[in-house]
């Protein structure tokens, strides 16, 4: 009887410890029983969810995980560990080239016409993944689906309004300019 619980308790630490691998796909995961958050993507997802994240807007890797992170509402992020190594294998398959890296040297992701093309022939399971992590967000859930333009334009907006926040701090009037811009926004969203 004890035999028969060792192994499982063994599979359940290697999982853990080899959850990285798993979290991509890459490692060659045995089923849906990987540990945590990384099942969020499936197996192989995450690649695509990178590669159209790329593709909408060309990226740092930092920019990536915190777009992820952001999109799932802080309820998971890919770890570094796993972000970076997959990228590099797409680099490596001729899916993405890397600019030069910056001043902080951040190397910023671009896709390829061989990307482009891997992710056209996969759009479907691409549209999954993102579908899937878009409705754990707010709930979309199989409605999902959102045209991926306005997906773009909400990033956008948070990144403005954080980046904008995290600068000194807003005077009255430019904390009242701030707040009518959304609720301009939001009346407009409503007209549509």
């Amino acid at each position: 009887m004890r035999h028969s619980h060792s192994p499982h308790f063994h599979g359940h630490h290697h999982a853990r410890m080899a959850r990285s691998e798993h979290e991509d796909g890459l490692g060659g995961g045995r089923g849906p029983r990987g540990g945590g958050g990384g099942r969020i993507f499936g197996h192989g997802g995450l690649r695509f969810v990178l590669l159209q994240l790329i593709a909408d807007k060309p990226s740092h890797g930092y920019e990536l995980i915190k777009s992820i992170e952001d999109r799932l509402g802080g309820a998971y992020s890919p770890s570094p560990g796993t972000v970076y190594p997959t990228l590099t294998l797409m680099e490596e398959l001729g899916y993405l080239t890397v600019e030069a890296a910056d001043a902080g040297g951040r190397k910023r992701y671009c896709i390829t016409d061989t990307g482009q093309a891997f992710l056209a022939e996969n759009r479907a399971t691409a549209d999954a993944m993102l579908a899937r992590m878009n409705g754990g967000v707010d709930g979309a859930g199989p409605r999902a689906g959102r045209p991926p333009q306005v997906m773009r334009a909400i990033e956008n907006l948070k990144l403005a309004m954080r980046m904008r926040l995290a600068r000194e701090a807003l005077t009255p009037a430019q904390a009242n300019a701030f707040a009518a811009v959304l609720d301009h926004a939001a009346q407009q969203l409503e007209q549509i």
